[in-house]
């Protein structure tokens, strides 16, 4: 074994002794293999010393694209935005897999906090016509023939609003996007997929949380 191995493995003992304690739904050997794939997605050992500012947003998007087979750029700038907790442009080893804790296995109740604030673009906290105008037109594939699609959008908004708008102030808070998903639990992700399938989830665990760590 090689002193930069025994380095890198000492790093990444000690890097998921921390972040096991401060994340849910993964064991410690979970995060261990999680560290190890954030290592090789970053393109650079794990070594003690040297400066690595994280996923930057592109490297981040092509992720969300090639293993969750996400296409819509506008959503995946909002699970950027969502991952990125601290708003520096990077998505450190603690957001990433902070992230992938409510992403893969997330309960009902983050997953509701995590899509609104995916969903939320101007963290004003609420959804606003104008975004889910956006979103909508975004997810939705309107036929050339059509006169004028941004009509139908328009009206899908309104729709939209009418079953979730609770209080009537033509926008979502919060309140009203948990409301209106744990009525029906398909709102979660109205306004498009920023969540990964079933198929994705298992081949992603798979491949990363069910390798064997080395010997």
């Amino acid at each position: 074994m090689s002193e930069m191995t025994a380095l890198s493995r000492k790093l990444i003992q000690t890097q998921a002794d921390t972040i096991s304690k401060q994340v849910e739904h993964f064991s410690k050997t979970e995060v261990k293999c999680l560290i190890r794939h954030y290592n090789q997605l970053l393109g650079q050992p794990a070594v003690p010393g040297r400066a690595v500012n994280g996923l930057d947003r592109g490297k981040f998007r092509s992720i969300l694209h090639n293993i969750f087979r996400m296409t819509d750029d506008m959503i995946m700038d909002g699970v950027f935005k969502t991952f990125d907790k601290d708003n520096d442009g990077y998505v450190s080893m603690k957001e990433w897999i902070q992230g992938l804790s409510v992403f893969l296995r997330g309960t009902l109740d983050e997953k509701i906090k995590y899509c609104f604030h995916v969903y939320d673009f101007n963290g004003d906290n609420y959804i606003s016509r104008e975004e889910m105008f956006r979103m909508l037109k975004n997810s939705l594939i309107t036929k050339p023939t059509e006169e004028d699609p941004d009509e139908g959008i328009k009206d899908l908004v309104e729709i939209t609003l009418k079953m979730m708008d609770h209080d009537h102030d033509g926008r979502l808070s919060f309140a009203d996007f948990e409301k209106a998903v744990r009525e029906e639990n398909l709102l979660l992700e109205a306004f498009g997929n920023c969540l990964p399938d079933a198929t994705s989830v298992e081949t992603f665990e798979q491949d990363v949380l069910q390798e064997q760590l080395e010997q």
